[in-house]
């Protein structure tokens, strides 16, 4: 069993979860009555919906770990899962990610409404170089 296999079976009981296809058309998802929230895309990746809020919070701790990686402008987190660690980390985000959308107003209007339906899978993420000259 994969890690994302065994992250889905373990957020499939939470009772404010419930499986569904994803919107973007790859993988399957799990969401609230508010929105979708994860979307499980292959063995090791998935993409977690927060709010812009949520996000600015925890910034710093999403940018810290080596498992997340945060897309500037998205309101998804990717989540690469290697180890039982990053699916404890996820459980956890999870969390974070159901309270954000329980107090968040809806979404409206097509410029948030397309953010929310856009997960990160096929966003391109550029990691800075180091600078040759500064070794």
């Amino acid at each position: 069993m994969t890690l994302a296999q065994r992250a889905l079976e373990r957020l499939e009981v939470w009772p404010d979860l419930s499986r569904g296809r994803a919107s973007c058309g790859a993988g399957r998802a799990l969401r609230s009555v508010h929105s979708e929230i994860l979307h499980f895309h292959s063995d090791h990746d998935v993409d977690l919906h927060l709010t812009v809020p949520a996000i600015q919070r925890i910034h710093r701790d999403l940018r810290a770990s080596t498992a997340v990686r945060v897309v500037p402008g998205s309101r998804w987190v990717t989540v690469h899962l290697d180890c039982d660690t990053d699916v404890d980390l996820l459980m956890s985000l999870v969390s974070v990610a159901l309270k954000a959308h329980l107090t968040a107003p809806p979404d409206t209007g097509p410029s948030t409404a397309s953010a929310t339906a856009h997960c990160n899978l096929h966003r391109v993420t550029l990691v800075p170089r180091d600078d040759p000259d500064d070794r």
